[in-house]
């Protein structure tokens, strides 16, 4: 017994000291690694997929609806930055003939599509001291015939500045349409963008104002614009062919 035991410490002496070895070239392989890989997967340090046209080329004019841009706060801004917003832009439009107004907000995905979920409104809302009232489906139809599902949320800001808020939003997800977010997992996975391809993306649209009915109106005639400037099923982008297209349509 004894001449075993004496064996058995001769063998694990060496197997120790491989194993502490091999674990320190893991750990400082590790560190390496995430030094190198980490910023592909928390946003920063990863390179932005570009639209062939930029949505800061939105025009302002579309239809009886004239636009301007809207200031987004620098933390709002370093949020979505940090969140892979690739693309996006804010504008209010207003329509004179019909005394309404609407905030359109599109913000575009690629290099991380599925990290459009940190952009949904109940979270940027309520993190902006928002109160949610409630969510709906529901649809509406553009201009050109597109039927559109979306989701339809009401918020209300607390006293004294009591202001309620409708908002509208809906997905697009590498050109297809949705109001449901398990889309977005099941249609374009968790992992980021390595082909830096534009045409895997998820964009999502949301139109908002105080009235439903501004809501409604204004989305009919401004989502066929925006659906032009991101890439269709087939990854075309209409306003980078040059695709007839009249912004001024009624």
């Amino acid at each position: 017994m004894k001449s075993m035991k004496t064996t058995s410490n001769k063998q694990s002496g060496p197997q120790w000291w491989l194993c502490w070895f091999m674990g320190i070239v893991i750990l400082l392989a590790g560190g390496w690694a995430y030094r190198h890989f980490a910023p592909a997967w928390v946003g920063t340090g990863q390179t932005i997929i570009n639209l062939p046209v930029p949505l800061s080329e939105f025009p302002d004019q579309v239809g009886q609806w004239q636009g301007s841009e809207r200031q987004i706060a620098s933390v709002t801004e370093s949020y979505m930055r940090r969140n892979f917003a690739d693309d996006y832009f804010s504008k209010r439009f207003t329509n004179k003939t019909h005394n309404q107004w609407a905030d359109l907000y599109v913000v575009y995905c690629a290099s991380r599509p599925s990290a459009i979920k940190g952009h949904r409104p109940r979270v940027c809302y309520v993190n902006s001291g928002w109160i949610h009232d409630s969510t709906e489906t529901s649809e509406f139809t553009t201009l050109s015939g597109t039927r559109v599902p979306c989701l339809v949320h009401r918020f209300h800001k607390p006293p004294p500045s009591y202001v309620e808020y409708v908002v509208m939003n809906f997905y697009i997800v590498s050109g297809q349409l949705t109001n449901s977010e398990d889309e977005i997992s099941r249609m374009v996975g968790r992992n980021p963008n390595s082909d830096g391809d534009p045409a895997k993306y998820v964009s999502q649209v949301q139109v908002s104002s105080t009235l439903e009915t501004n809501v409604r109106a204004a989305a009919a005639d401004l989502v066929d614009m925006v659906l032009y400037y991101l890439p269709d099923e087939n990854g075309l982008v209409h306003a980078d062919l040059g695709a007839p297209i009249d912004p001024n349509a009624q």
